[in-house]
């Protein structure tokens, strides 16, 4: 493998994928690392060239991936620290999430409904429970999915088919 048939990987890996800097970069390492290398430029910086041309031409924008990225997953019910994590994991530096962070503690309860809501805790459970170790388990399920101990344990205190403490909840959210 050359630098050409890296830039043909990095280019059709760009065209399927959205993706961010660091990602492209492990990516194409990896290329490299299962094949033999024979061009005369360190593999690794070559590595590095493509992900700064394939950014200098606007296929990648690391902070407009964060904000896709943060977004999907507030959308699919997911707290702040979940997102934070998986920013973190694809490489996106501090100034590039900021933005999206913020956007996703603004939308922290509405996520955490719309993940009771999928679940089926609290005012979306087809029954009232007062099983102590039920409602240890659903708290542990909102902490993994990245939601804080307060924000659970608020949804989980509605009563199933309490509409009026949900558009309480729901109110809340929009003024924060």
């Amino acid at each position: 493998m050359g630098a050409t048939r890296l830039d043909e990987l990095a280019l059709a890996y760009v065209a399927r994928f959205a993706t961010s800097r660091a990602k492209l970069t492990r990516y194409l390492s990896r290329k490299v690392r299962e094949s033999e290398w024979i061009d005369e430029v360190d593999a690794m910086m070559a590595c590095e060239a493509v992900a700064d041309r394939m950014a200098q031409l606007r296929y990648l924008d690391d902070r407009h991936y964060a904000a896709m990225r943060a977004g999907a997953m507030t959308r699919r019910g997911l707290g702040v620290r979940r997102v934070k994590a998986q920013l973190y994991v694809d490489g996106i530096a501090e100034e590039d999430s900021g933005a999206a962070i913020e956007t996703a503690e603004g939308a922290a309860m509405v996520a955490a409904i719309g993940f009771a809501r999928r679940r089926r805790f609290g005012p979306f459970a087809m029954r009232s429970s007062d099983d102590p170790k039920q409602r240890e388990r659903q708290i542990a399920a909102f902490l993994r999915a990245g939601h804080s101990m307060t924000i659970a344990r608020r949804i989980l205190a509605i009563p199933p088919g309490d509409e009026a403490a949900l558009a309480v909840l729901d109110d809340e959210a929009m003024l924060d």
